[in-house]
């Protein structure tokens, strides 16, 4: 297959899971090179380095969306699975040698995962237009155990239209979790496209 370019704009028209794992699919063999590498895309590293600073040693970590293992790579030497829509995406990551486990799953249903299952919940890429909102919560939190630390980074108008400062919000007042901590981060770096100059948002919070 021949590189093509990766088109963000068109990635935030998605509106359903299928319309997800067609595209991610068509998209995974070049992912790495035609948009991270191309783009400068500096997400992953930025989120990562917030969970680290966050996680106790031996922490069990769920990477969500985890595509091609962009976030995992700078999470070499923790224990992370890898939960993704798109299995061609998960097997560019396989012989990455970043997961313990690959888990392909849709974020919008209920999960195939046991309850109490990790430490740490990290996201780069899947908070976004079109593609996963503010319900998988509830299942987020069943599959973590008590103090887990979740690092999920969004922009801001998703965070602003997809519900997810309400969501959020009523999460803090029903003792679900702690108060949210914000990060700014930036998303882009050495980059000359439309979008060098994006800043994300990363949600840190633990389940109580």
């Amino acid at each position: 297959m021949s590189d093509r370019p990766y088109d963000l704009d068109k990635a935030y028209t998605i509106s359903t899971p299928a319309e997800a794992r067609q595209m991610y699919g068509n998209w995974a063999e070049t992912y790495d090179s035609g948009f991270g590498a191309a783009w400068g895309y500096i997400a992953p590293r930025e989120i990562a380095h917030i969970l680290r600073q966050e996680i106790a040693p031996g922490a069990e970590i769920l990477d969500i969306g985890a595509g091609t293992g962009l976030v995992a790579e700078h999470l070499r030497g923790l224990t992370v699975d890898a939960l993704d829509i798109t299995p061609e995406m998960l097997e560019i990551a396989r012989p990455k040698g970043l997961y313990r486990q690959l888990l392909l799953d849709d974020l919008t249903r209920a999960l195939d995962v046991p309850d109490a299952s990790y430490d740490a919940v990290i996201s780069c890429g899947t908070f976004t237009h079109g593609h996963v909102g503010p319900e998988c919560f509830p299942e987020l939190l069943r599959i973590t155990r008590p103090g887990a630390v979740f690092a999920c980074g969004t922009i801001g108008p998703v965070l602003d239209g997809a519900g997810f400062g309400s969501a959020l919000a009523r999460m803090v007042a029903l003792g679900k979790i702690t108060p949210v901590a914000w990060r700014d981060i930036p998303i882009y770096e050495g980059a000359d496209h439309p979008h060098k100059d994006d800043r994300g948002l990363v949600m840190v919070f633990r389940k109580l």
